[in-house]
């Protein structure tokens, strides 16, 4: 608490921080009463399926603290990036349960807490600095069923089998290369969709949104990142095709999903295939998707625009508008201790942002270092940039001073958007603990010259049991 104490005084935080700040106790005493039940529940690694443990148990906490000095601006928006000096913190706290309840059915069931704010509430880039923030209002620690979902995977035939370990959502289990699995229930599209082996996710590897994911995927989510899915994937050899219905949020970027799938739905696509290179691990996908839902329309609110108050891309919304894109993301590894990533994404850009950020083009690439080569083989650097793009209406749109969920600084002198972000991750030894120091530098914060540069400072700490 003395570290936080310096992190944040006690002058300067307000009432979000003190509840996260004494939120933090609780956290570490729920990870040591949890750690007993996690390890009965790995306790006895089995050889067949038949004996496998029924039920495993894990459990994770991930803390950020975000520091952005004050940076120059020619104007700030509604929806702008504070100008002002920030300090802002994060906390997420997840329970795993997963039972295994028939020949290739399994359960799984995630409760969640989550609390904090990202920087300016995650508002003024589409490349948004904390993965593990979201844009809600209240900052309080809140208690909601993050996943909830059956999965249930048939062999094809007496192929190969891979067996898989004991881990977060995920029973020891063995399955056939030649194999199809179903998931139904409520989950995340990027736990199955858009994977990368060293751009893993903000409570690991690299905490921006637009390296958690492709940026340019509008993946159906409510604002927590969560949706209602029916998933197929099939198995055979070395790849992988997937796809899912999804529900849409009710509104854009809302908490609530609309099960009514003749108004709004979501279709995912990817097609995978794993190689070596010189005896080295890869893999590429392929992602396509098609959203359709009650969207409001870029060209169509300048239209209605007469210069006298801002275009508002909600007063066209209607149903039966879609927004489609693709997407491309492969990762290999180099040497034993070196790996190299990159995505690249594109979405037509017409219809307004629904579920995850405001960019219609996105690239980024970056490389992954392994401790191992200085005696540390749980730590790991990882070094990466991404450049976010519009398509031509939507930066009209927000240049005559229109607002998105996300971006809205008044006016817009257009260039795309770039954050660098490095990290080191530092576990010591015979624990279940990360530390990690987290860097970014972003460029045209909201694809606007008039503002910036920042820098945003970070530190995580993680937990898994």
């Amino acid at each position: 608490m003395i570290f936080l104490n310096y992190l944040c005084p006690p002058e300067k935080m307000t009432t979000r921080f003190n509840i996260l700040k004494a939120f933090l106790p609780a956290l570490v005493m729920l990870a040591y009463l949890a750690s007993p039940l996690c390890a009965f529940a790995q306790d006895k690694p089995a050889t067949d399926t038949a004996q496998k443990d029924r039920f495993n148990l894990h459990f994770q906490a991930t803390y950020v603290y975000q520091y952005k000095p004050m940076f120059a601006a020619d104007y700030s928006g509604p929806n702008s990036l504070k100008t002002e000096e920030e300090r802002v913190n994060s906390v997420t706290t997840t329970l795993f349960l997963g039972v295994r309840l028939w020949k290739g059915a399994e359960l799984y069931i995630d409760p969640e807490i989550a609390g904090g704010s990202g920087l300016s509430g995650a508002f003024g880039m589409a490349a948004s600095t904390n993965g593990e923030t979201f844009r809600v209002g209240d900052p309080s620690p809140t208690l909601y069923l993050a996943r909830g979902y059956l999965k249930q995977t048939i062999s094809l035939d007496r192929g190969k089998d891979t067996l898989y370990a004991d881990g977060a959502n995920q029973l020891e289990t063995s399955y056939s290369d030649h194999s199809l699995s179903f998931y139904l229930g409520k989950f995340s599209l990027g736990d199955l969709f858009d994977n990368n082996a060293y751009a893993t996710g903000p409570k690991t590897s690299f905490l921006n949104w637009c390296l958690m994911n492709n940026g340019a995927w509008d993946y159906a989510a409510n604002l927590r990142g969560y949706t209602l899915s029916f998933t197929t994937a099939l198995q055979w050899d070395n790849m992988t095709y997937k796809v899912a219905l999804a529900t849409m949020p009710t509104v854009a970027n809302g908490p609530d999903l609309n099960t009514n799938l003749s108004q709004e739905y979501s279709i995912n696509a990817e097609v995978t295939r794993a190689y070596k290179l010189h005896k080295k691990d890869g893999h590429i996908r392929l992602l396509g998707y098609y959203n359709n839902g009650d969207m409001g329309n870029y060209k169509q609110a300048l239209e209605r625009y007469w210069g006298i108050f801002p275009p508002s891309v909600i007063s066209t919304r209607q149903y039966g508008r879609d927004k489609y894109g693709f997407g491309l993301n492969f990762d290999q590894q180099l040497t034993n201790t070196l790996g190299i990533f990159g995505r690249t994404g594109w979405n037509d850009g017409q219809n307004e942002t629904w579920c995850f950020t405001e960019a219609d083009r996105t690239i980024s690439a970056g490389l992954s270092i392994n401790g191992a080569g200085w005696k540390r083989k749980d730590d790991n650097v990882g070094v990466a940039i991404v450049v976010n793009g519009l398509s031509k209406e939507h930066k009209e749109y927000l240049a005559a001073g229109g607002l998105g969920f996300q971006l809205g600084d008044g006016t817009l002198n257009y260039a795309n958007e770039t954050v660098a972000e490095c990290y080191y991750s530092f576990k010591p030894v015979a624990t279940g603990i990360w530390l990690s120091l987290d860097y970014q530098f972003a460029f045209n914060p909201g694809y606007n010259m008039d503002r910036g540069p920042v820098n945003v400072f970070s530190f995580r700490a993680h937990v898994e049991l």
